[in-house]
C-alpha cells in the first residue's frame, strides 16, 4: 500500500468520508427521528420510553459524525475551511442543536415538576428537528453550489443558503428521519404504545413519500448536473432502482407485519440516497455556483501525499475499534426498552 499514488489516497479518503456519512445518517437518523416524534407520546411514562429507546445509543452513533469531521479536516483541509466559511452560522446552530439535544435528555429527569419536564420535552423535539433540517439544508446547498470565489472563500450571505430548494431538501430529511425513527420505535416498544406507533409509521411514510417524489423531481430540474455520471457509469441506475424498490418495500413490509424488513428497507433508502448524493457531487466536495473552476474537489483540496498516507494507516488501525464499539453497544442493548430507576 506504500506505493499508492496521491490520487489513490484521495479516493481512499473520499470513500472513508462517504462511509462515515452513510453510517452516521443511518444510525443517528433514527435517534433524531425519535426526537422529532417525541411530543407524540402520551404522558410522562411514554416520553421516558421514547428517550430510553435511544438513550444507550445516541452518543455512540455520533462517533461517526466525529469520524466524518476528523477525516474531512485531515484529508481535505481546504474543503473543510471553505465549507466553514460558508456554513459557519448554520454549523454553529447545528452544534448547538446537537448539544442541546443531549442536555435535554440529561436534564429532563433531574426534576419531577410537570412544567420542567414539558419544557425539556419541547427542547428535545425542537433541537432534533432543527438538526435534521440543517443537515438537509446543507445537502441542498452542496447540490446546487454556493458562491465560492477564486480565493476559495464564501462570498454570499445567509440568505443565499436559505433558498427554496435547500429548504425543501431539509423538509425531506426531517420526514425521512421521522419515518426511520417511527419504525425503530415500533421495534423497541410493545403493547398499546406499539399499536399507536404503527399508525405513526403510516403517517410518517405518507409525508416522506410525497416529499421524496417532489424533491426528486425538483432535483432533476434544479440540479441537472446530478445525472452527469449516469451515462458513463450505468451501475448508478442500479442504485437508483434499488432506492425506489426500498421505498416501495416499506409500506409493503408494514402491511405484512414485517417491521424488521421495513427498518432494513428504511436503512437501505438512506444508504442509497447518500450514495446518489456522493455520485452527484463526485469528485467535488464544495461546488462553486460562481464558476466551476473555483470548486474544491478531492484532488485540489487534498492534504499532502505523506499526510494522507499517515492518516490512512491511523484509519486502518482505528476504524475496527469504532465498528466493534458500535456492534457491542447494539448487541448489549438489543430487545424491547424497559424503564428502571436508572432510566431517563
Amino acid at each position: 500500500m506504500s506505493g499508492l499514488q496521491a490520487s489513490d489516497l484521495a479516493l481512499f479518503w473520499a470513500g472513508v468520508i462517504a462511509l462515515s456519512i452513510m453510517v452516521y445518517v443511518i444510525l443517528d437518523g433514527f435517534d433524531l427521528g425519535v426526537g422529532i416524534l417525541h411530543l407524540t407520546a402520551r404522558g410522562d411514562e411514554e416520553r421516558r420510553l421514547y428517550m430510553n429507546a435511544i438513550g444507550p445509543l445516541w452518543d455512540g452513533n455520533e462517533v461517526w459524525l466525529v469520524t466524518f469531521g476528523g477525516a474531512l479536516f485531515a484529508a481535505f483541509p481546504e474543503a473543510y475551511a471553505t465549507a466553514f466559511s460558508g456554513f459557519y452560522l448554520p454549523f454553529m446552530l447545528l452544534l448547538f442543536a446537537l448539544i442541546f439535544r443531549g442536555v435535554s435528555m440529561e436534564f429532563r429527569s433531574k426534576h419531577g415538576a410537570r412544567r420542567w419536564r414539558s419544557a425539556w420535552d419541547a427542547a428535545f423535539c425542537g433541537s432534533s428537528a432543527l438538526a435534521s433540517l440543517l443537515f438537509g439544508v446543507a445537502v441542498g446547498n452542496m447540490m446546487m453550489g454556493i458562491p465560492i470565489g477564486a480565493d476559495r472563500n464564501f462570498s454570499g450571505t445567509l440568505a443565499d443558503l436559505l433558498r427554496p430548494y435547500p429548504l425543501a431538501v431539509g423538509a425531506l430529511v426531517v420526514a425521512l428521519f421521522a419515518m426511520h425513527g417511527s419504525i425503530y420505535l415500533y421495534l423497541k416498544t410493545e403493547g398499546e404504545l406499539q399499536r399507536r406507533i404503527r399508525g405513526l409509521m403510516w403517517k410518517t411514510f405518507y409525508v416522506f413519500a410525497v416529499l421524496y417524489v417532489a424533491v426528486s423531481a425538483w432535483t432533476l430540474l434544479a440540479v441537472p448536473t446530478a445525472m452527469r455520471h449516469f451515462e458513463g457509469q450505468p451501475w448508478l441506475w442500479g442504485i437508483a432502482f434499488l432506492n425506489a424498490c426500498a421505498v416501495a418495500n416499506i409500506p409493503r413490509a408494514i402491511h405484512k407485519g414485517a417491521e424488521w424488513y421495513a427498518f432494513v428497507s428504511s436503512c437501505a433508502v438512506i444508504a442509497a440516497l447518500v450514495a446518489l448524493f456522493g455520485a452527484a457531487l463526485f469528485p467535488n466536495l464544495v461546488v462553486s455556483s460562481l464558476d466551476p473552476k473555483y470548486s474544491l474537489n478531492i484532488y485540489n483540496a487534498a492534504s499532502s501525499h505523506k499526510t494522507l498516507g499517515i492518516m490512512r494507516n491511523i484509519a486502518i488501525l482505528g476504524m475496527p475499534f469504532v465498528i466493534s464499539y458500535t456492534a457491542v453497544i447494539y448487541w448489549v442493548f438489543r430487545g424491547k426498552v424497559k424503564l428502571s430507576p436508572m432510566s431517563y
